[in-house]
């Protein structure tokens, strides 16, 4: 049996929980989980915001452990390695996304936590395909957010074609925030950094950006009109987005990673005369994935953690809620 920490309703705190873990497939290992991240989607499952919530429901895909048994099939990781488990779980590996590499955007990915039991637990048995071997060069409270903050905003530097020449913008100073500050300097950027926050500029630079903008005052905004090549959003919140778009230089992009609460309103005329493009992304795929875990090691990039024991979790969950979490709360068993 397999213990955790499971939502046994809409809403609810997370209760002691147990369960008997599928047999091992040929594929397939299990993971003594060491350090697990909280995420916003964690809250948003538990709370059924997206329609998609099984209970009970045991949350948690930022997960860091050591493989302690692997199928007769698995061939690339051993027992023993250290792995991380993000958002995906697994794909068909043979449709047409697949194939050209975006496994991540197969039709019939699942998630780690949506129809089965996630990382608050002591252990989790899953695809070995879709385990990432952790570079030593990353603490496994520190890698633990990557791989669902991490690739969710390294994605699109790398999809997009972000390249050194660019000036980047970032939204927000948060769980997602404060990683694309750090990747995108490390890309080679000229990164800014936009807040509601000013007390938070000087902690944005310590991150990597260049230049602070103060959001909610209108004289700096203007300023920066048509000089961004890449702007990235990670709030959830719903803001002036026409504003935004006047920022872009022509054949900018403005990406959407942190979802919206409002469907977004931009005129279509600010699009065409400049070429101007909204977007949207989500996790990468396997390739991406590892990738982004060995430029993170290399370029020393980490998330800002405050650490609990997994006992603790509902505290820990809470302090999310309350948005209290400078930036990301990490479990540990």
């Amino acid at each position: 049996m397999i213990k955790g920490y499971a939502a046994k309703g809409v809403g609810q705190k997370l209760e002691n929980f147990e369960y008997k873990p599928e047999e091992l497939g040929l594929n397939d290992i299990e993971v003594a989980i060491t350090h697990c991240g909280i995420c916003h989607s964690d809250l948003h499952l538990i709370d059924n915001d997206w329609q998609l919530s099984q209970y009970p429901l045991l949350p948690g895909h930022e997960i860091i452990g050591t493989v302690t048994a692997a199928g007769a099939g698995v061939g690339h990781l051993q027992i023993g390695q250290r792995v991380g488990i993000g958002w995906q779980r697994s794909a068909c590996l043979k449709c047409e996304q697949c194939l050209e590499g975006d496994d991540n955007l197969c039709p019939e990915s699942q998630a780690t936590c949506v129809g089965h039991y996630g990382g608050f637990a002591q252990s989790i048995r899953t695809d070995s395909r879709f385990a990432f071997a952790i570079p030593d060069g990353l603490s496994s409270e520190n890698a633990a957010p990557l791989l669902c903050a991490g690739i969710t905003v390294y994605s699109p530097l790398k999809q997009f074609g972000v390249k050194p020449s660019m000036k980047v913008g970032v939204i927000g100073i948060g769980g997602l925030g404060h990683l694309a500050l750090q990747f995108a300097r490390a890309f080679g950027c000229e990164v800014t950094a936009f807040s509601t926050s000013p007390e938070k500029e000087a902690e944005a630079k310590s991150l990597g950006a260049h230049y602070f903008i103060n959001s909610k005052d209108p004289s700096q905004m203007e300023q920066f009109a048509g000089k961004f090549n890449f702007i990235l959003s990670t709030v959830f919140a719903d803001l002036d987005w026409t504003l935004y778009m006047n920022l872009l230089k022509p054949k900018g992009n403005l990406c959407f990673v942190g979802a919206a609460p409002k469907p977004i309103s931009i005129p279509v005329f600010s699009l065409i005369m400049g070429q101007r493009s909204v977007s949207g992304s989500p996790i990468g795929s396997r390739s991406v994935m590892n990738e982004m875990l060995q430029f993170a090691a290399r370029h020393k990039i980490m998330a800002k953690t405050e650490v609990l024991p997994m006992a603790e979790v509902n505290t820990a969950i809470q302090k999310v809620r309350d948005n209290k979490a400078r930036y990301r709360m990490v479990l540990v068993n």
